[in-house]
């Protein structure tokens, strides 16, 4: 999500009053939730906020038995966080790009240190009308109903102290970090509000600095994620198509090399998280499955495709001229993009490689050992960057200007509907947004539900109704032990672990109070599987291997756990998926899908190449999580106390 994206819902209404009254449950089986391939008749996907692999597990070290690849097992730091043997293959390089825009522009030297990491838009003080953090227990609360009472206290803690886009002098030797990967604690709390790095389309291309003349054959796909300062100091979040400012720097974004920072588990950091990963199953070349930020990502996890631009009559058309992006450095500066930004600059017509960008993407995947198809009709222009969709929460129209028109195409609502499958999206804050359509600053996040782009559900009241709903139906729902066969959970701004406008603790708290009450009613724990991940890494560097999809990705790799009786005992994956995973999941347990003949579960499982088990043989592929599983192995009690180790 985009920081405009919580800025504006920084005036979050404090009210205490409750929108109606308490739902005492409202799930409704459907006729074939039980009809499935496994023992899982219900999944919950919880979905944080922007925060890549490396950035959360870079110090984890599995049971006994297992193996990762993170920042430490590759050597690139060690256990206390400090540049390790191989940290030179984490350094991060100054480009030029002075004239067309490049996915692997040319290099010019090794950073001697980072540009210095900034604050952003964390704010430096807790303030009731500024929030976060919040002043006070009973601001925070009237605001946050969905954490525990014990929690809460936590959204009054971790302002920076700093004024916002400033030096984050919080971390020790700020201004003179080596040129990679730096840990944030203890400088930088856990408990603490920090920056957002850059996390838009074409500049994550440009950050992982792909090229086929990178290539080897445990990299096939030749990308270094080795411009991630750089792009962040020279492009930032977002140019919008004004000129550079005169006195421009590498503090000028207000960001620095914020996209370097990591937490340290080895040191206390992310303890729920890291719990759950040493008792069930995570995987570590789990991916967001498109380059940029929470709407395309958000999208393909819905659609297993990207949406396009439509005119009037639904067909395909083209938006207006500030609205397609244009990555291009202005002239007489060094990738300072030409038209980018929040309002502006979030479409491109990718089948067509002379638009701007496009061509620098076409022509790495083309030049690939195995071609990659971009796959891009023609005449489309698609959506590569966050526009609220064309519905609000109430089904009428929005008709504002940076918004992505309604779309036709089905997702995998649909589908499960369609074949007599219950799902629902549970949104923390959908009530207030249904009750105020209007208003930006319920806490909701419209870009991140797909359904809510979408004709064929937002248009039919009695389905929007059922297949949308607040965080209270489901927490009422999970109560009396009755959830649909599908749950897709989103916290709301404050909780959902976004850098900047949340902590990544809060994100914990608010899905331990999922798990510890699925764990109250053994019936259905036993028949449960709980995925739990990020929308995408928020920019956040990571050294992981990337697989090229299509023209829109993949992108950096991303947390996953699932947790379930049959995922006990601590086991890391290694096969390659991305949110389109759990698309196949669900269709393979469900015996349904695709969704259609384009979208992106149709790919094969990977066949892991002889001796890399992250490097799929016949890319490109995407697993279906099954391997996640044990299911030869019976349930055993709960989650805490039972169970095969």
């Amino acid at each position: 999500m985009t920081d405009n994206a919580w800025r504006r819902r920084l005036l979050l209404c404090l009210e205490v009053a409750v929108i109606g009254m308490p739902l005492a449950g409202s799930a409704t089986a459907a006729p074939h939730d039980n009809d499935t391939a496994t023992p899982i008749k219900h999944v919950i996907v919880i979905y944080g906020e922007n925060r890549s692999f490396d950035h959360l597990f870079a110090t984890y070290v599995p049971p006994q038995g297992q193996t990762i690849r993170n920042l430490l097992s590759e050597g690139i730091i060690d256990k206390a966080g400090k540049p390790g043997p191989n940290f030179a293959t984490a350094m991060q390089y100054r480009a030029t790009d002075t004239d067309t825009y490049s996915i692997a522009p040319t290099k010019a030297g090794v950073y001697v240190t980072l540009p210095p990491p900034m604050t952003g838009s964390a704010h430096g003080s807790a303030s009731d009308k500024n929030p976060p953090p919040f002043a006070t227990p009973a601001a925070a609360a009237a605001a946050d109903r969905s954490l525990p009472s014990q929690d809460v206290v936590a959204l009054t803690t971790g302002a920076t102290g700093l004024p916002r886009n400033s030096i984050d002098t919080r971390i020790a030797g700020v201004n003179g970090l080596p040129p990679g990967p730096f840990q944030l604690t203890p400088g930088v709390p856990y408990d603490a509000y920090a920056a957002s790095p850059v996390h838009r389309f074409y500049q994550n291309w440009q950050q992982s600095d792909c090229s086929v003349e990178h290539a080897s054959a445990d990299n096939p796909s030749g990308c270094l994620h080795d411009l991630f300062a750089w792009v962040e100091v020279s492009a930032g979040a977002g140019s919008n198509g004004g000129p550079q400012p005169a006195k421009f720097n590498d503090q000028t974004t207000g960001e620095g090399a914020s996209a370097l920072g990591f937490y340290n588990v080895q040191q206390g950091d992310m303890p729920y998280f890291t719990q759950l990963a040493e008792q069930y199953a995570m995987a570590d070349n789990y991916h967001q499955p498109s380059m940029g930020g929470t709407g395309l990502d958000s999208i393909v996890a819905g659609f297993g495709d990207a949406l396009w631009y439509t005119g009037p009559d639904g067909q395909p058309a083209q938006p207006a001229a500030n609205q397609i992006e244009n990555p291009d450095p202005q002239h007489g500066t060094n990738n300072w993009y030409t038209q980018d930004g929040y309002h502006g600059g979030s479409y491109s017509e990718c089948a067509d490689p002379k638009q701007p960008g496009v061509g620098a993407v076409v022509q790495y995947l083309q030049a690939l050992p195995r071609k990659i198809d971009p796959h891009c009709e023609p005449n489309r222009y698609y959506l590569l960057n966050n526009y609220p969709p064309g519905y609000y929460g109430d089904g009428t129209l929005n008709r504002g200007e940076f918004v992505i028109p309604p779309v036709t195409t089905h997702s995998i609502g649909d589908l499960l509907h369609d074949t007599g499958v219950s799902v629902t999206w549970f949104a923390e804050g959908w009530d207030r947004y249904k009750a105020n359509p209007h208003d930006r600053n319920t806490g909701y996040c419209d870009i991140c539900n797909p359904f809510n782009y979408e004709t064929s559900i937002m248009t039919k009241p009695a389905l929007r109704d059922s297949m949308i709903q607040d965080i209270r139906n489901f927490d009422a729902d999970l109560k009396r032990g009755a959830l649909p066969a599908v749950s897709l959970v989103k916290p709301g701004w404050l909780d959902d672990g976004h850098p900047g406008s949340s902590k990544f603790g809060l994100f914990e708290a608010f899905t331990r109070r999922i798990i510890t009450e699925l764990q109250r009613h053994p019936k259905l724990w036993e028949s449960t599987a709980v995925f739990i991940t990020t929308d995408e890494a928020g920019g956040y560097y990571d050294s992981g291997y990337i697989q090229p999809l299509d023209f829109f990705g993949d992108g950096p790799r991303i947390p996953m756990i699932v947790v379930s009786p049959y995922s006990r005992g601590g086991r890391v994956v290694h096969s390659y998926m991305d949110h389109v995973a759990i698309l196949k999941f669900i269709e393979a347990n469900w015996r349904v899908g695709p969704i259609s003949t384009r979208s992106r579960d149709n790919l094969p499982n990977p066949v892991p190449t002889a001796g890399d088990p992250y490097v799929p043989a016949n890319s490109p592929a995407i697993g279906d999580m099954m391997d996640m599983f044990d299911f030869a192995s019976a349930p055993e009690g709960n989650g805490e106390t039972g169970g095969k180790k």
